[in-house]
């Protein structure tokens, strides 16, 4: 495991983990092969998804439209991580959620827990190995309607923790996904599709984004064999 899910820590990457100072990097390497944790672990658990039936009714409803541009498009566009309550923000109030026996410092950071990744399957005990993931990336609902929001909206979209869009999950498998939609990427754990794919529909129905045929194709295959 440890060498397919290699660090790679490019600041320039898609993610949402904070980046190791380099003088640690050594310690970071020896640390690796102690971090990844095997047996059973509490698995995240973002807010459950419609059932399969209803985001069967609900991909139906979605408008079926080509892609749109990505000019203008920028991260800032959709301020995150926001403030939560007291120090926490939205990143730890996830990591707090999603893990297991997880303790925070006096600034909300998660110094110890457990986490493991439902997208691979990979068990964490350093918070800073787990992405959250934008189940919906930002860019992809930027093409999709996002692009006419006021940034209140795009904030909110960022940060929400009432849809299944926020899930911690391993930091190498966020940025393989990257901005792609379920026809063009979809978790290694072949047993998550359907879970993934109700998450996906859900928030693009909630938040009315549209989908393009390619994407909507997928979806319906995955949810009709869910």
């Amino acid at each position: 495991m440890s060498a397919v899910y290699a660090r790679r820590h490019n600041p320039g990457a898609r993610g949402t983990r904070y980046t190791r100072p380099a003088f640690a990097a050594a310690a970071v390497a020896l640390a690796a092969a102690a971090t990844l944790v095997t047996g059973s672990s509490a698995q995240a658990a973002p807010p459950a998804p419609v059932s399969a039936a209803t985001a069967r009714a609900y991909l139906g409803d979605l408008t079926v439209k080509a892609e749109g541009s990505s000019d203008g498009y920028s991260r800032d566009k959709f301020p995150h991580w926001s403030t939560q309550s007291g120090a926490c923000n939205t990143r730890e109030v996830v990591l707090k959620r999603d893990g297991t026996n997880v303790e925070q410092d006096s600034s909300c950071a998660a110094t110890s827990g457990t986490w493991k990744s439902a997208y691979d399957g990979a068990t964490w005990t350093v918070a800073s190995d787990l992405d959250i993931d934008h189940v919906v990336p930002l860019s992809e609902a930027w093409k999709s309607g996002a692009n006419s929001w006021t940034t209140a909206q795009r904030e909110g979209f960022a940060n929400d923790l009432t849809r299944p869009q926020l899930i911690a999950v391993t930091d190498n498998v966020n940025q393989a996904k990257g901005d792609k939609d379920p026809a063009e990427w979809l978790p290694p754990t072949a047993s998550y599709h359907c879970y993934y794919a109700r998450m996906w529909v859900d928030v693009k129905h909630h938040y009315k984004l549209t989908v393009n045929t390619e994407e909507k194709s997928k979806l319906s295959s995955i949810l009709n064999g869910c």
